[in-house]
């Protein structure tokens, strides 16, 4: 924001040195980047945070000047005379997208003279580097430097039916700008039309049809309130930025929409004739008034650590243009923020206004500020196990939007066959659902390194999903999810996730069962289940990618991927070792080669022999699978496992082992067909 020094002088006194302003600025938050004198004037530049738009007109600027030097400001007061014919008889305005713009007047002026405009106003825009054009779009760029109200000023025989709508753009509707270049406009972006076409988009340029020039007389002059989002998606996607689209992005004050455009047509009236039509155009009159804020006294000494008298405090809030509520008591006080403050809105935000004016310098760094010991909570230091396991894995960690394209969220949905959630309005180009996985996106990230670079990316995220409820009118489960792509094999990615689960201390042995899921390969789909406690509790799924999804991604073959329900994890996972007591006595181990169908899996075969031996096994392990379709006949496998026998309260004699033994045989061979092989 460039400060007319001689401009600023008009609202307050500046007997200040200019040194001392700007170490002021600087110390209560805006920050002085540089100062330069241009003819007989001084413009200071000053950077102004996101959430102070109020301070992008001189006017916001002179109230900081006057609450820090304990100024008067003095607004321009503004006196309008207008004529008898009344502006609803030759306008009128219809809001088709309140959505975009929550307010919209409009006033007319007739029989106005265009000129150059008069010096008071072209020295000041030159100094603060607005370009000149005429007097009338002078007048509307000086109010908006004025007070940070943008304006526009339209040519009303221009105006098609005599009649402004307020309406999203048509599909493939395209603009003139004032800069004389055609912009192509999408229904996702506001524009201000007359009749027939598109006149303006919303907050960010006028339309080359209805700029004022020469021959201009009567005048519209807009005042209007267009939602941050709203402009910046459409200064955005057609790169079009101007000094109305920055101030809409950071929000303007709605109870100055009517002074600026009174004051506009002022000075118009004042130095370009005309008269100015009774009435005006609004589409919202109505403002509705911000609830009180109530700041206790002791919580000012509590997180400032240093007291400050109550009368510095009314002082200092008063002048920055809160007013006191009648529920004020001993203990505390209730403040209604000013209109042109959207970023007042809690206790701490008066607490922080009050140490910036009263100045951070007075705060002592010894200031006695009662701290209060916290800790990561449990979920957090988790995920930090979670990154430390998978990046030693050689995996990146990555991070991708939770809005995704159609293509995007039907490659791989996993978790339900309902329908995404979709938003009214596109955040990125094309994306409206929500995603219900991340493995789509994840395979987009591996596709985009593979082309950019020829890197295979394996890639993991830890992110929000969102799951459809089965009815349709509720809300979707959104849940965190941990996402995995990588290439390699399918067994190398079960490894991974069991060793996950391993150093999240979750009890329990993790199995697969087969399912079918679009874009997975058959196959190869997979439920991850955890059985702990007699129970199976699902944490996920993982496969390998099939043919047609990797081709349409472009993306060389194999990739794995898996994904994973945190909250499910997490809460079979124990974060804190636990000590386990360790058996003094000697194990024996034995091998098993079994035939056994080819139907047959690994799981099952581990659980049939954990479940004939019970408390005394010590662990099993695969070792190998062997397949001889002459000596053990078709469909047929040879399974190799090593199993280790151990109690805890003697030595295990030779006989106790065959035995146990002896009840794995017994019990493959009932529950699986399983013959051991002599």
């Amino acid at each position: 924001m460039l400060v007319s020094w001689k401009w600023l002088s008009r609202y307050v006194n500046l007997d200040m040195p200019q040194k001392e302003l700007e170490d002021r600025f600087s110390f209560s938050g805006l920050n002085h980047e540089s100062s330069e004198t241009v003819g007989d004037d001084v413009v200071i530049d000053l950077e102004v945070t996101s959430n102070r738009g109020d301070c992008l007109g001189h006017l916001g600027v002179a109230r900081e000047v006057g609450v820090l030097f304990d100024q008067q400001v003095c607004v321009p007061k503004v006196e309008l005379t207008e004529g008898d014919t009344a502006v609803k008889s030759l306008l009128s305005v219809e809001n088709r997208f309140p959505d975009a713009c929550p307010r919209y007047t409009a006033r007319v002026i007739q029989g106005v003279k265009i000129g150059p405009s008069p010096t008071e106003i072209a020295d000041v825009l030159e100094s603060v580097g607005i370009g000149l054009v005429n007097n009338v779009v002078d007048i509307t760029n000086f109010v908006m430097m004025e007070c940070g109200q943008p304006l526009h000023a339209f040519d009303y025989d221009k105006i098609a039916g005599q009649k402004i709508v307020v309406r999203p753009a048509d599909k493939d509707e395209t603009i003139e700008a004032i800069d004389h270049r055609q912009y192509a406009l999408d229904p996702s972006m506001c524009v201000i039309a007359d009749g027939e076409k598109a006149s303006a988009v919303a907050g960010v340029m006028g339309g080359a049809d209805s700029e004022i020039n020469e021959a201009s007389t009567n005048l519209v002059i807009e005042a209007a309130d267009f939602t941050p989002l709203s402009v910046r998606r459409a200064a955005r996607a057609l790169k079009l930025h101007s000094p109305s689209s920055y101030r809409f992005e950071r929000r303007v004050d709605p109870a100055g929409i009517d002074w600026a455009s009174r004051r506009a047509c002022q000075l118009i009236t004042q130095h370009a004739g005309g008269t100015v039509c009774n009435g005006v155009l609004d589409t919202a009159p109505e403002i509705p008034a911000r609830p009180p804020i109530v700041l206790r006294l002791s919580q000012v000494e509590r997180i400032l650590g240093i007291r400050i008298a109550q009368t510095e405090i009314q002082r200092i809030l008063t002048a920055l243009g809160c007013t006191e509520d009648k529920s004020t008591t001993s203990e505390s006080h209730a403040f209604v923020p000013p209109t042109w403050r959207h970023d007042l809105t809690r206790e701490a935000d008066l607490i922080e206004e009050v140490a910036r004016i009263h100045g951070y310098d007075k705060i002592p760094e010894n200031a006695s500020i009662p701290v209060a010991p916290s800790r990561a909570r449990s979920f957090d230091t988790a995920v930090s196990k979670v990154r430390r396991v998978l990046t030693s894995a050689g995996i990146s960690e990555a991070m991708t939007p939770s809005v995704v394209t159609r293509k995007l969220d039907e490659s791989i949905s996993p978790w339900t066959d309902r329908p995404a959630m979709q938003t009214q309005t596109a955040m990125l180009e094309g994306s409206r659902r929500l995603r219900r996985s991340l493995i789509p996106s994840l395979l987009s990230s591996r596709a985009g390194n593979w082309s950019a670079s020829s890197l295979h990316a394996d890639l993991f995220e830890i992110a929000h999903i969102y799951l459809p409820s089965a009815d349709d009118d509720g809300l979707p489960e959104e849940t965190y999810a941990l996402g995995l792509v990588r290439g390699g094999d399918f067994f190398q990615l079960k490894g991974i996730v069991e060793t996950l689960c391993g150093r999240l201390g979750v009890q329990g042995r993790l199995t697969v069962d087969v399912l079918d899921c679009q874009g997975i390969q058959s196959g190869t789909a997979s439920k991850l289940m955890i059985q702990a406690d007699g129970q199976s509790h699902e944490i996920g799924y993982m496969g390998t990618v099939d043919a047609a999804t990797l081709k349409s991604w472009k993306l060389p073959d194999p990739v794995q991927v898996a994904e994973l329900s945190l909250p499910v994890v997490f809460e079979l996972a124990n974060l804190v070792p636990q000590q386990q007591s360790i058996s003094p006595f000697p194990s024996i181990q034995r091998d098993l080669n079994f035939v056994l169908a080819e139907s047959v899996r690994w799981g099952d075969l581990e659980t049939v022999v954990r479940s004939a031996v019970d408390e005394n096994l010590a662990g099993v392990r695969y070792v190998e699978t062997y397949r001889d379709a002459d000596k053990d006949g078709p469909d047929t496998k040879r399974v190799l496992l090593s199993v280790e026998l151990q109690s805890d309260t003697e030595t295990l004699s030779g006989q106790q082992a065959d035995t146990m033994i002896q009840s794995i045989v017994d019990a493959c061979d009932q529950k699986l067909s399983a013959k051991l092989l002599q």
